[in-house]
């Protein structure tokens, strides 16, 4: 009983950065020193992010990046600000994206029955669950659930929770909607982790209609996207690889350089075995939905499925003109592999903290 998706939209903060001027930046918090200037500017040069949206860009484009910025000054603002400006900005981000995935649906907000909020870049309640209650006007006894604090695989956690209540309720329509502040949690001073975060991390928000395959009427507007089956698996012994943490100043993102061989090693024994066990072939696998944490993640996973240059373009094409949005990132994979008009069975990969890995088994 597949998750039928009638709507996916995306949505991004109206200014950018371009690698220039986010080199600029990193150099400026980062680097005390010419010798690390020069390896920041490496780092930039390797992220292969051309452009990163961020809700806290302000003025002229044509201003440096510091007048646009005046969020970040001499000191490094503590998380209580951080907090204020995902309250300020979230909602707005994630109303765009919801707002296009209603509007490419055949679905009314009156029917909306589930909303499922994913984040891991802010906090407060009430939260973009009932700002999104309020500004789209749906029932107030729709269903809320938050996936919270999740990481850069939540989206696929949120679509299992979606698959789940279609199959409780037949009759259920979710609305689901990832919104990633990442620009919020900057991170001053030096450490390799935090410039490397620094250089792929950005904004942006993804949302999706769906409701029981068979609940879809014939002739409506579906996307075409189905999820079959979904899975997940905790990588042993690499529990510090990858880890989230709230500090004085932030969110505070560690990635450690081990993780694409931990993901090449282990990735395609338990991929090969969770597809079997669906009467699936790893090589039957046309399309790959891949959450682009960075270049060398899709390099790991590249090497460990035997993957082609033309399956990874998606990802990297998402990465290159977005950068990694978090949990929103994947639905933004999944939305550009459609709308390039790709067909076939496919199979969505995202990474988090744990470290885990998470599968969504689709239909596009």
């Amino acid at each position: 009983m597949p998750l039928s998706v009638l709507g996916l939209a995306t949505a991004v903060p109206t200014q950018s950065v371009n690698q220039t001027e986010s080199t600029t930046l990193s150099e400026w918090v980062s680097a005390d020193h010419p010798e690390r200037a020069s390896l920041v500017r490496r780092i930039q040069r390797r992220s292969q992010v051309e452009t990163r949206g961020s809700v806290l860009l302000t003025g002229d484009p044509q201003q440096t990046i510091h007048q646009r910025l005046p969020f970040y000054g001499v000191d490094s603002p503590n998380t209580a600000l951080r907090m204020e400006a995902f309250r300020l900005h979230a909602s707005s981000l994630a109303l765009k994206a919801c707002q296009r995935a209603l509007d490419e649906s055949p679905i009314s907000v009156q029917q909306i029955t589930h909303l499922i909020t994913i984040s891991c870049t802010g906090f407060h309640a009430p939260g973009v669950d009932c700002d999104l209650i309020d500004q789209l006007q749906l029932p107030p006894d729709v269903q809320r659930t938050h996936v919270g604090f999740m990481g850069c695989h939540a989206a696929i956690n949120g679509l299992r929770v979606a698959h789940a209540f279609v199959k409780a309720d037949p009759e259920a329509v979710v609305l689901l909607c990832a919104v990633e502040l990442c620009s919020l949690h900057l991170q001053y001073g030096w450490n390799p982790e935090h410039v490397v975060a620094n250089t792929l991390f950005a904004d942006g928000a993804a949302a999706l209609v769906a409701t029981h395959a068979e609940s879809t009427s014939p002739g409506s507007s579906s996307t075409g996207l189905l999820l079959e089956a979904s899975g997940s698996t905790v990588i042993p012994e690499t529990r510090d690889l990858m880890h989230w943490q709230i500090g004085d100043h932030g969110f505070s993102m560690g990635l450690s350089p081990k993780v694409p061989k931990a993901i090449a090693t282990t990735l395609q024994p338990w991929l090969s075995q969770w597809l079997e066990a669906r009467g699936i072939d790893l090589n039957a696998i046309q399309h790959w939905a891949i959450h682009p944490g960075g270049p060398r993640i899709l390099q790991a996973c590249a090497e460990s499925l035997t993957l082609r240059e033309d399956q990874l373009a998606h990802s990297k094409h998402i990465l290159s003109r977005y950068g990694n949005m978090s949990s929103a990132t994947i639905l933004f994979v999944l939305d550009h592999m459609r709308q390039d008009d790709c067909h076939g069975p496919g199979v969505a990969l995202a990474f988090g903290p744990g470290l885990c890995a998470e599968v969504a088994l689709m239909t596009l």
